[in-house]
């Protein structure tokens, strides 16, 4: 019988089966591009947000910001086909970076890198409620709740493993593809012949916050441009993912890549110029849009669109506003799959706790699936699901990481010319070099622009925490270096033996745990050996000494007084005297405790036992015993851990020890 663990996540795999998680081409196309595809959805709306504060003349300028968009997008398609291809083992940009620019450059791409995987999540999510709420309005008004149910939602396919899910995310990823090229056909089409095509808001009119000339325009053209730039988002996610595709993986993961590239800017452009054409008209505040009925939230553009489009067929309409809502729900999921890759490369190298190398029961990486939508809700609850003051956070940590990605990437050409002396290997790691060269002079361009044009506007929040999480990871670092050295031991160093074990057994009651205890202290013959009670009140500790010596019990009882009434305080201070007056001498101290089942009878038992074996940790030369005794109630939890437990592989192991 599946326990509740398995029917929401599925049996647990064996390690060894981790091949069979890899991803063909048409998997590992809804996996990892899904970020950069979903994209298409809101980047055109990006641009057009911010050219509405100059009023409605401005949209003019949005197939040519569009365009700059496109230009950058292709510069870095073909860079990154050459990072997947040179470096497939996973590590990608913070791998590329460190082993051409240093540990702290590459550290400082993999801060804003794990950022940017929040930033997807959280952005992508609530872009998602945002289109639900432009087909169901009720769901405006609960937009938070909305997102934090589809993250967790995510979450959980995701923690059933990266094949399954995979599996799971293809068909609307496919649906979206198909939805946008049909209403980018049917729009041309009824284009071509003349029909008229015009969205809801094309009668209404945009009222401008200022008019932008000279400076003030290249300015608001650059913040436009700087908004677009999200299309670009999620490149980065398939050289991290390489690993994830079958052999051969930077060929397949280089292939994916491309069709990536020629559908994103495909559909980016269309959706662009099907905007214009249907005349399509949103502002960044619902008061500057002159016509929008009262208490009535604007609709997406991409719903505008396709509401135009498809006037005489409705249900397309809602066909593309589902899989428009699916899509960005599933492009969280591209951060889902880079964020806990890039964390168990992280934490490999000592930058961050060793938890987030271990894969779960589904071979994915479950404690960095789970750290990144903790942090991605959190970041949706303190901004309310707003897009518009997410979005302005977005694509700074991805531009620092592609810029710096470009740069190690010319540096790697350039140290592989300084030793190649075959003159065709030459040729191509030249033209190698200048693809990456020109992608870094646009890449960090790109960076200045998104720096200037949204720092004010929240992206100095993202500037801050970058920094701040490199300093974590290089404390982390530090602390793993200074654990390591202070436990590693010299090449002389031997394991000294105690001169004499003393062994002490704490005694509440005189009980079947006590007993139990004292049994197994006397087997492990020490040097000496003595029962300790505490006496709180006065003649509390009679009883226990006239049963002690009515079931005559060879072991010496000693009572320590406690005038103020403490347990831990006295046990403590007496094991630490009989350390000062023996310091070659080791005590072992044994601690009965109870073995409970559930949860409330932990809070009724081994509080006390707790309490102490905290304080004796703390003492060198003191090693402290736990001696469980199962209480029925534990019977149920160990019967079900029996039930849930993994077959074990024994090798060279004699069988008798086995059984």
């Amino acid at each position: 019988m599946l326990t509740p663990k398995e029917l929401l996540l599925g049996r647990a795999q064996r390690s060894d089966k981790l091949h069979s998680t890899l991803l063909p081409k048409r998997i590992a196309l809804p996996v990892f591009a899904s970020d950069a595809l979903s994209s298409v959805s809101y980047a055109t709306q990006e641009i057009l947000l911010v050219l509405s504060l100059g009023g409605l003349a401005y949209f003019a300028y949005s197939p040519w910001v569009a365009l700059c968009v496109v230009a950058v997008m292709i510069v870095v398609v073909a860079s990154y086909r050459q990072n997947v291809q040179a470096y497939p083992s996973g590590g990608g940009d913070y791998e590329v970076v460190t082993k051409n620019l240093g540990p702290n450059a590459g550290l400082t791409v993999a801060s804003a890198l794990l950022v940017d995987y929040i930033l997807t999540v959280a952005v992508s999510m609530s872009a998602a409620s945002a289109n639900i709420a432009s087909a169901i309005p009720w769901f405006g008004e609960h937009l938070v709740a909305l997102t934090v149910g589809l993250i967790i939602v995510v979450t959980l396919l995701n923690l059933r493993g990266v094949r399954e899910s995979g599996t799971l995310f293809a068909i609307p990823t496919y649906a979206f593809i198909i939805g946008i090229f049909a209403m980018i056909i049917t729009g041309a089409v009824r284009w071509a012949a003349g029909d008229t095509m015009l969205a809801e808001s094309a009668g209404w009119e945009i009222k401008p916050e200022a008019t932008f000339t000279g400076l003030a325009l290249v300015f608001l053209l650059a913040r436009a441009f700087s908004s677009g730039s999200t299309a670009l988002t999620g490149v980065e996610a398939i050289a991290n993912g390489v690993p994830a595709f079958r052999k051969p993986k930077g060929k397949n993961a280089a292939k994916t890549l491309v069709m990536l590239g020629m559908l994103s800017i495909t559909m980016f452009m269309s959706v662009t110029i099907l905007a214009l054409v249907t005349k399509v008209k949103v502002a960044e505040y619902n008061e500057d849009l002159i016509g929008l009925p009262a208490g009535q939230e604007q609709k997406t553009v991409i719903a505008q669109i396709a509401q135009a489009v498809f006037s005489n067929f409705p249900v397309m309409f809602i066909y593309v506003s589902t899989v428009t809502a699916l899509i960005l729900v599933l492009a969280a999921n591209t951060a889902f799959n880079g964020f806990p890759v890039l964390g168990s490369i992280l934490s490999q190298d000592n930058y961050l706790p060793r938890q987030l190398h271990n894969r779960g029961d589904r071979l994915a990486f479950s404690n960095g699936i789970l750290t990144l939508a903790f942090m991605a809700i959190l970041l949706v609850y303190i901004f309310e699901a707003s897009v518009t003051a997410l979005i302005q956070l977005y694509i700074v940590g991805v531009f620092i990481s592609f810029s710096f990605s470009q740069l190690g990437m010319t540096r790697h050409w350039t140290r592989l010319l300084s030793t190649e002396e075959d003159p065709t290997v030459r040729s191509q790691y030249s033209r190698r070099r200048v693809v990456n060269s020109i992608g870094f002079v646009m890449t960090g361009t790109v960076l200045i622009i998104v720096l200037a044009t949204k720092f004010t506007r929240g992206a100095w929040i993202v500037c801050i925490a970058i920094p701040v999480l490199f300093v974590i990871m290089k404390a982390i670092q530090r602390h793993y270096e200074k654990v390591a050295i202070e436990l590693t031991p010299l090449d002389d160093e031997r394991f000294l033996l105690p001169a004499r074990v003393h062994a002490i057994v704490l005694v509440a009651k005189i009980h079947k745990p006590t007993l139990r205890a004292l049994s197994y202290a006397r087997a492990t013959r020490p040097s000496t050996l003595e029962a300790l009670t505490v006496e709180v009140s006065p003649g509390d500790s009679e009883a226990i000494i006239e049963e002690w010596e009515r079931r005559d019990i060879p072991v010496t009882l000693k009572v320590l007084e406690s005038p103020y009434r403490e347990i831990t305080k006295p046990i403590v201070d007496y094991v630490r005297n009989f350390r000062r007056e023996s310091p070659r001498d080791l005590v072992t101290v044994y601690v009965p405790e109870y073995v409970v089942g559930h949860w409330w009878e932990h809070l009724l038992h081994n509080q006390s036992a707790l309490r102490l074996k905290s304080r004796l940790l703390f003492t060198p030369g003191v090693m402290v015993v736990s001696v469980p005794w199962q209480l029925e109630s534990s019977d149920r939890v160990a019967d079900k851990v029996d039930a849930e437990a993994p077959g074990a592989i024994y090798r060279g192991i004699p069988s008798q020890i086995r059984e």
